[in-house]
C-alpha cells in the first residue's frame, strides 16, 4: 500500500471513528453521568451510612466481648445483654450486616455452646462469614472447629471429622493445624476407623513436627492402637 494509500485507509477509519462518536455521544454522556452517579451513591453510602453503622457495631460489641472474656466469664448476659449494656444479639439485631455483627454471630455461638444450647450454638456458628486476613483466620478455623465439636456432641463423627480437617487446612501453621488434626483423629477413632486416625496422628508427625502437638503424637497413635 502506497503513503497516499495508507493516509486515505487512515483518514476513512478515523472518519467512521468521529461519526460513532457524534452518533452515540448522548448515550456515552449519559453512561458516563450514570458512572459517576453510581460512584458518588457508594461513596456517599460508605461515608454517611456504612462507616456510622460499623462504628456503633463495634461500640456495642465491645461491651459484649468485655462480659464474655472477664474473669468469670457472663455469657447470659454476654448473649442477651441487660440495662447496662448490649448482648452479642442486640449487635446482630440492629447491626447484622456490619463487620462487628458477623463476628457477634461467632460470639453468640460461643455463648450458646458454653451454656449447652448445642442447636442455637450450631445455628449462630453457621451464620458467621469467613473473614479475610490472617488473624481472622484463625477465628475462621475457630469457628469451624466449634462445629466439629458440636458434631462430635451430637455423635455425628463423620461431619465432625469433616470440618476438623476443614479448619486445619483454613488455618494451615503450628499453633491451630494440629489441634485440629488431633480432634479428627480422635473423631476417627471414636466413629471405630483406627486407619485413618493414624493417618491424622501421622500427619501432625510429618506436616508439623515442630508443633506442641506433635510431641504428643506418639502417645495419640497408643491411644489409637489400643
Amino acid at each position: 500500500m502506497t503513503k497516499q494509500n495508507e493516509q486515505e485507509a487512515l483518514g476513512t477509519a478515523m472518519n467512521k471513528t468521529e461519526m460513532f462518536f457524534e452518533k452515540n455521544s448522548k448515550s456515552m454522556i449519559i453512561a458516563l453521568l450514570a458512572l459517576f452517579v453510581l460512584a458518588a451513591a457508594i461513596f456517599g453510602y460508605r461515608q454517611l451510612i456504612s462507616q456510622p453503622r460499623e462504628r456503633k457495631a463495634a461500640e456495642m460489641i465491645a461491651q459484649a466481648q468485655y462480659r464474655f472474656e472477664s474473669t468469670t466469664p457472663e455469657y447470659q448476659l454476654a448473649l442477651e445483654g441487660d440495662a447496662n449494656g448490649p448482648g452479642f444479639l442486640d449487635v446482630i439485631d440492629q447491626y447484622g450486616s456490619t463487620r462487628a455483627g458477623n463476628l457477634a454471630k461467632h460470639y453468640a455461638g460461643i455463648c450458646y455452646l458454653r451454656l449447652g444450647d448445642l442447636d442455637n450454638a450450631a445455628t449462630y456458628l453457621a451464620k458467621y462469614k469467613p473473614a479475610k486476613g490472617i488473624p481472622a483466620e484463625i477465628v475462621n478455623a475457630q469457628n469451624i472447629g466449634l462445629q466439629g465439636d458440636i458434631a462430635v456432641e451430637k455423635g455425628d463423627y463423620a461431619a465432625a471429622i469433616k470440618l476438623f480437617e476443614k479448619a486445619a487446612k483454613v488455618s494451615d501453621n503450628n499453633l491451630t493445624a494440629p489441634m485440629y488434626l488431633r480432634k479428627a483423629a480422635l473423631a476417627a477413632n471414636a466413629m471405630g476407623n483406627k486407619e485413618q486416625a493414624l493417618g491424622f496422628a501421622q500427619r501432625i508427625q510429618n506436616e508439623f513436627p515442630a508443633s506442641a502437638e506433635a510431641q504428643n503424637a506418639e502417645k495419640l497413635m497408643g491411644t489409637i492402637q489400643q
